[in-house]
């Protein structure tokens, strides 16, 4: 299973949090926010298909992400969790550790914003940036 979220650039992503990625639908962003890689995201963990979040909420499930902007693209991976409420209608966080929360949608991920490229940050630096966040479970 496949799903595709467009989101948008901001002139405040840092993507530096060693942890965590996010994507959200929010459009203003502050530097503070430094695991958000977009804004304006076309989904949140609260719209995504339902057979989706039943295979997310397998602790079996591997689940694939490809961040793409322009010509670049970052490839992760993590796994699903038994507890996923996946009930956030704003945001989306993929995370290394094991912490659940309505926002998460995978954890144990291999990787997290800080190792984003930065050219890619620098790309997402402009609002008029477009990004896609793909999620693959098989």
């Amino acid at each position: 299973m496949r799903f595709e979220i467009k989101f948008s650039g901001h002139k405040n992503i840092r993507s530096n949090h060693k942890k965590t990625i996010e994507i959200t639908k929010e459009s203003e962003l502050t530097i503070q926010g430094d695991c958000i890689i977009g804004v304006n995201a076309s989904s949140s963990c609260f719209d995504l298909p339902s057979s989706l979040k039943e295979k997310l909420r397998d602790p079996k499930s591997v689940v694939q992400f490809s961040i793409k902007v322009a010509q670049h693209e970052f490839i992760l991976q993590g796994r699903g969790h038994e507890n996923l409420t996946l009930t956030h209608t704003e945001d989306i966080v993929i995370r290394k550790s094991d912490f659940v929360c309505p926002r998460t949608l995978a954890v144990k991920c291999d990787k997290a914003s800080d190792l984003l490229p930065r050219e890619m940050v620098k790309l997402l630096q402009d609002p008029k940036a477009e990004g896609t966040f793909t999620i693959i479970v098989e």
